[in-house]
């Protein structure tokens, strides 16, 4: 493993072009998870499938905070967590169980984000899950699943239990355990991870305050969740994504490295 940061390794020689971008958002996205203060230490992981046909993907780089992750940094490994392109980093076991598990089956899930917020992790941990409590739950109620805790996921035999519970959901709250959204780029995957943790957020504040609840009439939250199940697709590519790329170049351009 590197002793320091001035030892990352560049690898944009060796890598094409089309895996070079998709390097650069995940580690744009590792930032950004930290400039929200959504990070654990060294722990949780985001990944991201590497364009081809070998199902290789990108994933963190185990023992770095996501602060200091860059594009070069980034791990390439294959879905049995061979290692393709060594970085000089080991790869967090429980990051491959998930993260595997779900690149395996789902074509559209070009980048896996999974945290351990305490919000998210508080609202995953009530029996009731997520409450259609305000707008920003409403809207991503019809597309999350619950997945049940099993412990550490280390052991690869609870790969098809999440695969199954997934379904063709893009949204999930791991019980006892944390938050996990996905989307056909890293653009789609964050901006879902937003709106869930946003969520998570406000249902925590809301219910802390003890006070009675203003109720949302059915017909509105299925309209709703409706709209919600029609994605926000050209939102998080076109619009939010970009954005936040250029908060990232004024504040935090190191990720390109």
């Amino acid at each position: 493993m590197p002793d320091t940061l001035t030892k990352l390794p560049d690898v944009r020689a060796v890598v094409g072009e089309a895996e070079w971008k998709v390097r650069e958002d995940l580690a744009a996205c590792y930032r950004l998870v930290a400039l929200f203060g959504w990070d654990d230490l060294v722990f949780t992981h985001i990944s991201a499938r590497v364009p081809g046909p070998e199902h290789h993907f990108l994933i963190n780089p185990y023992g770095l905070l996501f602060e200091e992750i860059t594009a070069s940094s980034l791990v390439k490994i294959d879905l049995h967590a061979n290692v393709v392109l060594d970085t000089g980093f080991p790869v967090n076991p429980a990051g491959f169980t998930i993260h595997s598990a779900v690149h395996e089956v789902r074509e559209d899930a070009q980048c896996v984000m999974h945290l351990h917020t305490p919000d998210g992790t508080a609202v995953a941990t009530m029996k009731e899950g997520l409450l259609p409590l305000n707008q920003t739950a409403q809207l991503i109620l019809g597309d999350l699943a619950y997945h049940d805790y099993e412990g550490v996921a280390l052991d690869h035999d609870e790969r098809p239990r999440l695969q199954a519970d997934l379904g063709d959901r893009s949204t999930m709250l791991l019980r006892n355990h944390g938050t996990l959204t996905l989307g056909a780029t890293v653009a789609e995957a964050f901006t879902r991870m937003y709106f869930l943790e946003r969520a998570c957020q406000m249902q925590v504040r809301t219910l802390s305050q003890g006070r009675e609840l203003y109720p949302t009439a059915d017909a509105v939250i299925g309209k709703n969740e409706a709209i919600g199940r029609m994605g926000l697709t050209q939102a998080a590519n076109l619009l939010i994504w970009p954005a936040l790329l250029r908060k990232l170049e004024r504040t935090d351009p190191g990720y390109r490295q």
